[in-house]
């Protein structure tokens, strides 16, 4: 078992990525000696809500990035913010393209909440995002995409592993960097179009690794499998 030092600053984030509560509790019973920030996507929360993240609290000490990706005018998302915090969400996701005003209002909402900017989402390609509108690739519309969020109030970033380096140099070091879109080697890329194994995605800069279907496909053979697989990749990185 690791040191508890070494897992108050593990880097994984594991994807609650299932429409089943039990599952979900099992997950973290099984992961949480290897990962201490669990992610809850909107299909989850809506759901379950409020009442659902609450039976995930009993299940292990842990740390919540909340990834509702918020996007409307700013005083919808700072509405949004304020009926989430008494939740405690140490990361809570909106769009950067929301723009500098709702960024501006989800951060001033609770100081205690790091608001988290998604940039360009790994599922997207550079011929998807001209067909979107963007003017430039994943990597240009992302690097602005970020800095316009930090000048706004935004804590923390989450952009691919290939844009992490980039934007770690534009943004400095106080910012947290959360890529997804990584993958040990070896495992299937899903949806996933930009991909990085954790320590790649580490040493390009990156804080915290947000990790799905690697571990928790693994509880389908059994969850001593599914712990197994989350301390491998910890080993790897650290």
């Amino acid at each position: 078992m690791k040191s508890a030092a070494k897992l108050s600053a593990s880097p994984i984030i594991l994807a609650l990525d299932t429409k089943d509560l039990d599952t979900a509790k099992g997950w973290i019973e099984a992961t949480n000696t290897s990962v201490k920030i669990y992610k809850v996507g909107l299909e989850f929360f809506l759901k379950f809500g409020r009442i659902g993240l609450l039976e995930l609290r009993d299940c292990g000490e842990f740390e919540l990035f909340l990834d509702l990706k918020l996007h409307d005018i700013p005083n919808t998302v700072a509405g949004a913010v304020k009926g989430v915090a008494d939740l405690a969400p140490k990361f809570l996701t909106v769009h950067a393209s929301g723009g500098s005003e709702m960024i501006a209002a989800a951060s001033q909402v609770d100081p205690n909440i790091s608001i988290t900017a998604v940039t360009i989402l790994t599922s997207l390609s550079d011929s998807e995002l001209v067909k979107i509108g963007y003017r430039g690739g994943a990597l240009e519309s992302a690097l602005d995409l970020a800095k316009l969020a930090i000048d706004s109030g935004a804590k923390s970033i989450v952009c691919s592993p290939f844009e992490a380096s980039e934007i770690r140099s534009a943004v400095g070091k106080e910012i947290s960097i959360i890529t997804p879109g990584v993958r040990p080697e070896g495992s299937k890329l899903g949806d996933q179009k930009r991909v990085m194994t954790p320590a790649q995605a580490i040493a390009t800069g990156a804080n915290y690794l947000v990790i799905g279907r690697p571990i928790t496909d693994l509880s389908k053979v059994s969850l001593d499998a599914m712990r197994e697989g989350a301390a491998k990749i910890l080993s790897s990185i650290n």
